[in-house]
């Protein structure tokens, strides 16, 4: 099992104390286990503002399922439910608590406001209208999954954060307690009474601009509760943990995967579609919830790409995989782990899962960018 950490509290010179001593911490900056090569910086540039697919953005209003804090009063009955907010933004029910992933309530994902990628569609869920939560993961610094009006009206509601290390001191300075985070390494983990998360590896990078590049950690989480598990990739390119991540976590009810805003100039800072699939069959994911992609242009690829390769990644691996069909119709096809595949063969087999009021499922609509409860 992972390390135990202590809990929430701290300042800034036990934060300093602890980055210095992680194996991830090298040179006055943190490092990926495998080596990060990227294509040349004034070619992503100019393919970024310049070239790409004519649909990176959505011709038409997309369709989103609104909901308010009254949805989330009756727990679902199953022990877990999912909502979809958009990008890498989710609401976690799971087993009497609810956790908060990667919250942006934000217009805008980048440092200048009027050259920022602006997202398709409001949030589903007024800030305003979000339940009380038990805990907000961060799963990095960058723009899309931290922002920081976002964390401030978090903290005003005195929410607690847990982080990969060095990202409490950007909360801090915002104006979060402390004692309100918790910053955690590679495999350490956090209990929270019934509720136990752990950070695990992933191959990104962090920063906010260029003088601050890599001096916070990057993670992706395990959200175990008292019946139920789910993994959340973070940012991330393939690498060799994943298959360790199940073995010494799962196996997973719910896998969340990134599977957008990659290109081949930046192959080792995301996986794509068909390595998030096979990401999600060597973590030994049960279904799985493809996430950031259709709400911010941040790459070259156009802006269904994501869903509609990763549909096809599914079939090609011998996994359903899940849709949305017609308004108020449900499929029950679902991105699974096809059999005898991945390390929770050591455990309880891969079931049919569902979760939610009236038999929704916990996979993701995505064929159709409808974001909402899972």
């Amino acid at each position: 099992m992972a390390e135990e950490r202590r809990g929430f509290g701290g300042g800034a010179e036990a934060r300093r104390a602890r980055v210095e001593r992680s194996p991830q911490w090298s040179d006055g900056r943190f490092r990926n286990t495998l080596r990060r090569v990227d294509g040349p910086w004034t070619r992503i540039m100019r393919e970024f503002f310049f070239g790409g697919s004519a649909h990176r953005r959505p011709e038409s209003p997309i369709p989103v399922e609104h909901r308010v804090r009254s949805d989330y009063d009756v727990p679902p009955a199953s022990g877990l439910r999912v909502t979809w907010l958009g990008h890498s933004t989710t609401l976690i029910e799971i087993d009497g608590r609810r956790v908060l992933i990667d919250p942006v309530w934000g217009d805008r994902a980048g440092p200048v406001p009027r050259l920022s990628p602006r997202r398709f569609y409001p949030p589903p869920l007024p800030l305003a209208e979000l339940p009380p939560v038990d805990v907000v993961l961060l799963s990095h610094d960058h723009y899309d999954h931290l922002h920081v009006d976002t964390v401030r009206a978090l903290a005003a509601r005195g929410e607690r954060f847990v982080v990969p290390l060095g990202v409490g001191a950007r909360l801090a300075r915002w104006g979060v307690s402390e004692a309100r985070i918790a910053e955690l390494d590679w495999w350490e983990s956090l209990a929270m009474d019934d509720l136990t998360l752990t950070a695990t590896p992933a191959r990104h990078f962090s920063g906010r601009l260029l003088v601050d590049a890599d001096r916070t950690l990057w993670a992706g989480f395990v959200i175990a509760g008292a019946r139920h598990r789910v993994f959340y990739s973070g940012d991330t390119a393939l690498h060799d943990a994943f298959a360790e991540i199940g073995a010494r976590l799962g196996p997973f009810d719910l896998t969340m995967i990134e599977v957008g805003a990659y290109d081949a100039l930046w192959p080792d800072v995301h996986l794509g579609p068909e390595q998030a699939v096979r990401a999600h069959v060597l973590s030994g994911g049960g279904v799985m919830l493809p996430l950031h992609w259709g709400l911010f242009d941040l790459a070259l690829h156009g802006w269904t790409e994501p869903a509609e390769r990763t549909l096809a990644a599914a079939a090609a691996a011998g996994s359903a995989s899940s849709r949305r069909g017609p308004a108020g119709a449900w499929s029950r096809r679902r991105v699974r782990r096809p059999s005898g595949g991945g390390p929770s063969s050591r455990g309880r087999p891969p079931t049919r899962r569902r979760c939610g009021r009236r038999g929704r499922s916990t996979s993701c609509r995505c064929a159709q960018g409808c974001p909402g409860p899972c």
